[in-house]
């Protein structure tokens, strides 16, 4: 991997920031992590969980953490995949805690509740999100982090503690596979 994370995505400088904030002035500053991350957490926390609301414990979870002790945060060499991972490993135990899966029956619970003007836009959310939910863990989070974290597979590798040639191999299966969904989806709106 050539460059830095922060050279690449600046997001982890601003977590950086917001980690020195929390340590220079306590869990009150911690706001401004939730502002700049949260919203990206619980959907990528909602592909491991595949519950809103289990996402959003994940999430708080690991915020509570590092208002505890901000310097793991502030210390790590790329702060954002570092809180991706943080995320990821409370999504894992909030999983491992429950006896069985537990699917919810409505799509709403996947949405991160993100403002739309048309409602094209909001059924075409809930094409993609339908169509993620059905991919295995593995798949979807390797395809949240490529898509909408814009990660190169050694990032997602470091975030997921596998080889990039592995986040290469997930990526490349879970979007077959969501293409097959999606033209599925198409297919049963035109009836």
């Amino acid at each position: 991997m050539h460059g830095s994370m922060s050279d690449i995505d600046p997001i982890s400088e601003q977590v950086r920031e917001c980690a020195d904030r929390i340590a220079e002035s306590g869990a009150a500053a911690l706001s401004g992590l939730y502002d700049l991350t949260s919203g990206r957490l619980v959907r990528f926390a909602a592909t491991i969980t595949r519950n809103q609301h289990d996402a959003e414990d994940a999430v708080q979870s690991a915020l509570v953490k590092v208002a505890d002790n901000p310097r793991t945060l502030r210390g790590a060499e790329r702060p954002w995949p570092y809180l991706l991972q943080m995320v990821r490993n409370e999504s894992l135990l909030i999983l491992r805690r429950k006896k069985r899966w537990r699917f919810a029956t409505g799509i709403l619970d996947l949405l991160t509740r993100c403002p739309v003007d048309e409602l094209e836009q909001e059924e075409t959310y809930r094409m993609v999100w339908t169509a993620m939910r059905r991919l295995p863990p593995k798949q979807s989070e390797v395809v949240a982090l490529k898509i909408w974290e814009n990660f190169t597979f050694a990032q997602i590798g470091e975030v997921l503690m596998i080889s990039p040639a592995t986040a290469a191999s997930r990526y490349r299966y879970g979007i077959a596979k969501l293409e097959i969904e999606l033209r599925g989806d198409e297919v049963e709106e035109r009836r």
